[in-house]
């Protein structure tokens, strides 16, 4: 099952089947919201908003380890999150999707691992490649089977709140994906 994570302007999952809710509860406290379960084009899917149904949660708030860990309590093997973004690239203008292959995390003051506590242990990950490119991939070659405006690669840059650069040539934002395995 795949785990899509919408972001701002993207609360719910158009042409999802079959739904069913349901709420998480996790080590980690609440998630954002509850889980969508359903079928999107045969794929089943578990679907959860990122700053919660009528969006509620800023992103400095969102409690991002509960999030994973409902989703991959539910089942989820791989996580696409998908967010809307101010580009500093001036092929990215609004309507064009991103798949970025790396990422920068400017955030501070939230937790950042689920390795952290007195009787967790320190680990360390590999962090050259941040996304997983299988995935990568399947987002790109569904994009381009749909004739989609897309960017195979970049750096996406995790700021601490909502934050955008202004668009001095066009105004907007484009969309970015962002894969995980779980």
């Amino acid at each position: 099952m795949i785990g899509i994570i919408g972001g701002s302007g993207f609360a719910k999952l158009v042409g999802l089947q079959n739904v069913r809710r349901e709420i998480a509860r996790t080590a980690w406290g609440q998630p954002s919201s509850a889980l969508s379960f359903g079928d999107l084009n045969g794929v089943p899917v578990v679907f959860m908003a990122r700053h919660g149904y009528g969006h509620t949660i800023a992103p400095q708030d969102i409690n991002y380890r509960a999030n994973i860990a409902a989703l991959k309590q539910a089942g989820a093997h791989a996580v696409v999150s998908v967010a809307t973004v101010g580009g500093i690239r001036d092929d990215l203008t609004p309507g064009v999707l991103a798949v970025p292959d790396q990422l920068i995390d400017y955030t501070s003051g939230r937790a950042g691992t689920y390795y952290s506590g007195p009787d967790q242990p320190v680990v360390h990950i590999d962090f050259t490649y941040p996304y997983d490119e299988s995935l990568r991939q399947g987002l790109l070659a569904a994009a381009r089977s749909l004739d989609t405006p897309i960017v195979d690669g970049g750096c996406y840059a995790c700021t601490g709140g909502p934050r955008s650069r202004p668009r001095p040539r066009s105004a907007g934002s484009s969309a970015t994906a962002a894969t995980w395995s779980a």
